[in-house]
């Protein structure tokens, strides 16, 4: 048979037909599984938080990441230094790892695991993390210069433990948590939670819950100004005075986010959303610098 004037053969062609439609069927299917793994993703990496600073990263489940978050605004209600938090961080993981427990050793509860028959307070209050790091943060501040003593001597002098020396193993982790909880860092905590985790959004609560923790010096800010009305505009955030304060709720914020329903948190240029949480922070130029929102 003759060759066609431009040298393709009918053979020829209904290879190119078959390999056009490969190629089709191909791009369709990849296609598919990559909307199937967009749609997949936000559940393929559980529920979690991890901490990335300069000095090291830890990872936490959500519980262990929000009640670091509450020690660190403890911290900065009762102006503390970055010191003590390091105390209290090392105190904790080695009571407790970070949990807020139900029981422990003899009569012990809470995340730093103080007794009722010693005085700490009724088992009921010892269970309120933001209570117990109180407690402990009062105990701390009457040891003599404990900011000057080494880590595990100024955490018995409070705890009054079995073997005080446990505590100083935990200090790298101490240091690495106040780095990113009191705001040294920013943008060091990133927490993430599938979306059928998702619970009915609280936002006036957590921002009362937060106040609780950092104290009142934490101002809510007002959302964008609606017309004049019966009804008054509803908190979106706090004001901050510096970057410090900002990132410090921030965390707070992002830990507390699947409790209280939060899927957004801005700050300084950066965006933490719910449904890509995994991801972390991401750019905003928009995101403010003298108030965190928190919607």
């Amino acid at each position: 048979m003759a060759a066609r004037a431009n040298g393709e053969t009918p053979k020829g062609r209904r290879r190119w037909r078959w390999t056009a439609v490969g190629t089709g069927v191909a791009l369709a299917l990849g296609a598919g599984g990559y909307a199937l793994f967009l749609h997949a993703r936000p559940y393929l990496h559980g529920s979690g938080c991890e901490v990335r600073t300069a000095i090291g990263k830890m990872p936490l489940e959500l519980d262990q990441a929000a009640n670091a978050a509450i020690i660190a605004g403890v911290a900065f209600r009762k102006q503390l230094p970055e010191r003590a938090a390091v105390i209290a961080y090392a105190t904790a993981i080695q009571e407790s790892h970070l949990r807020n427990l139900a029981g422990g050793d003899r009569d012990s509860v809470g995340m730093f695991q103080q007794r009722p028959s010693q005085g700490w307070g009724t088992p009921a209050k010892l269970r309120d993390p933001v209570v117990s790091t109180s407690k402990f943060f009062d105990g701390l501040v009457k040891v003599k210069d404990y900011l000057d003593r080494d880590l595990h001597d100024a955490a018995q002098e409070v705890q009054r433990s079995a073997d005080g020396r446990a505590y100083a193993r935990h200090e790298p982790d101490g240091k690495t948590l106040a780095r990113a909880f009191t705001g040294r860092e920013p943008a060091a905590v990133r927490c993430w939670y599938p979306p059928d985790k998702k619970t009915a959004p609280r936002q006036a609560e957590a921002l009362r819950e937060m106040r609780r923790a950092f104290g009142g010096r934490l101002q809510p800010t007002a959302a964008e100004k609606k017309p004049a009305g019966p009804t008054p505009t509803p908190p979106d955030g706090v004001r901050v005075s510096n970057a410090r304060t900002g990132w410090a709720v921030a965390s707070w914020a992002v830990t507390h986010a699947q409790s209280y329903g939060l899927t957004e948190v801005r700050f300084a240029g950066k965006r933490w959303h719910a449904d890509s949480g995994h991801d972390g922070w991401t750019t905003d130029t928009n995101a403010p610098t003298d108030r965190v929102i928190i919607r």
